[in-house]
C-alpha cells in the first residue's frame, strides 16, 4: 500500500540525452526514463482511495512498460548510429 502511495499520479516518459563517447570521441544520444508527477489525489475516503491508488499504480507500471519499450528500441538504433559515426 504505500508504494501504491509513493506512486500515485506518476508516469514514466522515455527522454532522449546525449553523452559524450571517449573511446570513439564523439557525442551520443541515449534515451532514459525519467518518472514525472502528473497529478496528486486529495480529498478521497476509504474504498475510494484504495481505487484510486490500485488505479494510479496500474497507470504507472503500464507506462513503464510502453515506455521503457521505446526507450530500449531507441537505444538500439542509437548504437547503431554510434556504430556508424565511430572511428576505431
Amino acid at each position: 500500500m504505500l508504494i501504491a502511495a509513493l506512486l500515485q499520479a506518476c508516469v514514466f516518459v522515455p527522454r532522449t540525452t546525449t553523452v559524450y563517447d571517449e573511446e570513439c570521441r564523439i557525442h551520443a544520444r541515449q534515451m532514459v526514463l525519467d518518472l514525472e508527477q502528473i497529478g496528486v489525489f486529495g480529498g478521497c475516503a476509504n474504498q475510494g482511495c484504495a481505487t484510486l491508488l490500485v488505479a494510479a499504480g496500474v497507470v504507472t507500471a503500464a507506462s513503464a512498460v510502453v515506455s521503457g519499450s521505446i526507450a530500449v528500441a531507441g537505444n538500439i538504433v542509437y548504437w547503431f548510429e554510434r556504430q556508424g559515426q565511430c572511428a576505431r
